[in-house]
């Protein structure tokens, strides 16, 4: 098998962009909405080009929510923290197919926070179009 060749810049790529964030000052109720979170986040991630395979889901209690979306393109997790009006998320996406940054801001307008620290890891392989930059 040889390696030299350049693969497609789909989903298969081994480059990846990896988005870490934190959002607060969010309602908490809308926090402890299980349906309303699988909904914004499969919304958001629709949007930004992601294609998703699953999603699963769990309430906690006294309250709290994760939800994590298998994509096509890797994955995506939230996890909720209502009593602090706080949330984490976690979107992974291979290739160019989808947006994962703006999958994340997608989110945070939908839930409304009001302080939000986004961060992208570049992950795998160099993809063209941004050693071009």
């Amino acid at each position: 098998m040889s390696y030299d060749r350049a693969p497609e810049l789909g989903v298969g790529y081994f480059a990846g962009r990896h988005v870490l964030a934190e959002f607060d000052g969010i309602d908490p109720l809308l926090l402890d909405d299980l349906g309303f979170l699988r909904d914004a986040l499969e919304s958001s991630l629709r949007d930004a080009g992601a294609t998703i395979c699953d999603v699963v889901s769990k309430q906690f209690e006294p309250q709290g929510v994760t939800v994590l979306a298998l994509l096509s393109e890797s994955h995506a997790s939230i996890h909720t923290y209502p009593e602090i009006g706080s949330m984490f998320l976690d979107i992974f996406t291979c290739g160019e197919t989808a947006d994962p940054e703006l999958a994340a801001h997608l989110l945070r307008d939908r839930l409304g926070a009001l302080d939000a620290r986004i961060n992208t890891v570049h992950r795998g392989h160099p993809i063209p179009s941004e050693t071009a930059r």
